[in-house]
């Protein structure tokens, strides 16, 4: 499994954030983002907002005035959500100081470069229940992108192979790979499987343990039930899976005795890491 050092804090209603430290990637900014990362805030580059609900982005404004400095910030949100130039606007008007951050509106299906080889990908999922063409939640996935040498070239010597690309072009001896580094559901039901196929780490939301939760909180956008996740993971078979978003009205220990049930029910095998109500985990992939 690729290591990443991953920090989070992610429980509904209140706050959720991802933190992948090497990378200088933020996935939602809720409350306390800043406070409880300090000095290592300031490593972070890009910040991927998933959708405009209080809980992923009140951390924004104090992350933006602390870290925007050098000028170079970019956030990152979904295109047709109204609420991130009105942000936008407010945070340059209220710490006129702060060089402009720069805001970039994501479609489905968009990629963005971080750096060589190193990409985010969004894509559109269903927690805002809005027609398919408009674009207010995201999810995303972290991916490589590698150029592998062509079977029938393997074996030819250096060379070879510099003649080739010479005459014919980088196209014609190589082939694209992807690599998935993680995937981040942010909130969504579950849904369609096939998003979450070749997942490495796999970040998957369980806001509640049961249906009845799900219709307690049909307001705030659909949600994920713990027994679904459990069974799109069995089917998928990431090679690790972080759950959090969970409500707080769950305490600790039947969160992790239910998630026991249901990975006995399915008979995973693949590592399962908390991100519990109300705590910061600041190395989740380590047991």
């Amino acid at each position: 499994m690729q290591q990443i050092k991953l920090t989070g804090f992610s429980t509904a209603l209140f706050s959720s954030w991802y933190f992948l430290e090497e990378y200088g990637i933020l996935f939602d900014a809720g409350d306390g983002v800043t406070a409880h990362l300090l000095q290592k805030a300031g490593k972070i580059r890009h910040i991927f907002i998933s959708h405009a609900d209080r809980d992923h982005i009140t951390g924004l404004l104090q992350l933006l005035q602390l870290n925007g400095h050098a000028g170079n910030l970019r956030v990152y949100y979904p295109k047709d959500s109204g609420s991130f130039p009105y942000l936008k606007d407010f945070s340059e008007k209220f710490d006129p100081h702060v060089p402009p951050s720069t805001w970039i509106p994501l479609d489905d299906e968009t990629e963005i470069e971080i750096k060589q080889n190193l990409f985010v990908r969004a894509f559109r999922n269903e927690h805002i229940p809005v027609e398919q063409h408009i674009i207010k939640s995201l999810s995303f996935e972290l991916f490589r992108r590698k150029r592998k040498l062509k079977a029938e070239f393997q074996g030819r010597s250096g060379k070879e192979i510099e003649q080739l690309r010479h005459q014919h072009g980088q196209e014609y001896i190589t082939y694209s790979l992807k690599e998935n580094l993680l995937f981040y559901s942010a909130d969504t039901p579950v849904d369609d499987y096939s998003k979450w196929e070749n997942a490495n780490i796999l970040i998957h939301e369980a806001t509640f343990l049961n249906q009845e939760g799900v219709l307690d909180l049909a307001k705030f956008g659909k949600h994920s039930v713990l027994k679904n996740v459990l069974k799109m993971a069995a089917e998928v078979q990431p090679k690790a899976l972080v759950l959090g978003h969970f409500s707080k009205r769950y305490s600790d220990e039947i969160i992790i005795e239910e998630t026991q049930k249901w990975v006995e029910e399915y008979q995973l095998q693949f590592p399962i890491y908390w991100v519990l109500p109300g705590k910061v985990n600041y190395n989740i992939l380590q047991l």
